[in-house]
């Protein structure tokens, strides 16, 4: 896809998907990587709680720092790009050798309380106003219907910000556990976004989103990483206030240091 092919299309859709990222090498070594944290702090950790890490490990740098990943970015927002965040996000098998949690009676997740994703959009948690965030889902495996892809509502990143709720169904993962309420999402509308490993899909900070639980026996993890421009700058919200200390220059120039407190 051509610079302006991407960008036209992300304008339009908010989102882009399958676009190729690592080679085959920077894929394995990228997967033996994550793996070795599995074997440090366990899956029921390493499902959600790996945030900013990009501040500790070079190689989770190297991959948001990646120079075909970050044309993408540049195609959209311009040569400047701030990294502002990072967070690996794995969906275990509910069931056998591969889950992270079971059922201790009988080795399974109730179906009800499976994790998931709920519909909703990012820029309810982020605090960013002045310009846009967008958002990286680099797949370390593969990400498909079965085992939990992204789901989106394309073009609804043009329906400003909508009301969020508390999420009535266990397992959601996101943190705050929140939704937009079912009669504001015209589920019927959704697309699928699969990617396969080493492939990735960048989606708008207002798109609406979400994805199903993991019904297969194959892991789905990848690393959600954000990108604004530096002339986005943070909201100060007394009633919740946010942090930005991960904040990364990953091309260009920053005039505006928004973020540099």
């Amino acid at each position: 896809m051509s610079a302006q092919k991407l960008q036209d299309t992300y304008n339009q859709q908010g989102y882009v998907s399958g676009l190729p990222v690592l080679s085959p090498a920077e894929l394995s070594d990228a997967r033996q990587a994550f793996s070795a944290l599995e074997e440090e702090f366990g899956k029921e950790y390493t499902q959600y709680s790996l945030h900013n890490v990009h501040l500790q490990y070079q190689w989770v740098m190297a991959l948001a720092k990646n120079p075909r990943l970050l044309e993408a970015i540049k195609s959209v927002v311009g040569p400047d790009v701030l990294l502002l965040d990072s967070r690996f996000i794995c969906k275990y098998p509910t069931s056998g050798a591969g889950a992270a949690t079971t059922d201790q009676a009988n080795g399974t997740v109730p179906e009800d309380q499976l994790p998931f994703v709920a519909w909703h959009q990012d820029m309810r948690y982020w605090g960013i106003d002045g310009g846009p965030v967008l958002s990286v889902w680099l797949a370390l495996d593969d990400s498909l219907e079965d085992n939990g892809a992204l789901k989106v509502i394309p073009g609804t990143h043009r329906s400003g910000m909508l009301p969020h709720e508390l999420a009535k169904r266990h397992g959601n993962m996101l943190s705050v556990n929140q939704e937009i309420p079912e009669h504001l999402v015209d589920s019927g509308k959704a697309v699928l976004c699969p990617l396969l490993a080493g492939q990735m899909s960048i989606h708008d900070g207002f798109l609406v989103h979400a994805s199903d639980p993991n019904m297969s026996q194959r892991r789905r993890c990848g690393l959600v990483i954000r990108y604004v421009p530096p002339f986005a700058y943070p909201i100060h919200d007394l009633d919740r206030p946010r942090k930005f200390n991960a904040v990364v220059l990953a091309s260009g120039t920053d005039q505006f240091n928004h973020f540099s407190s």
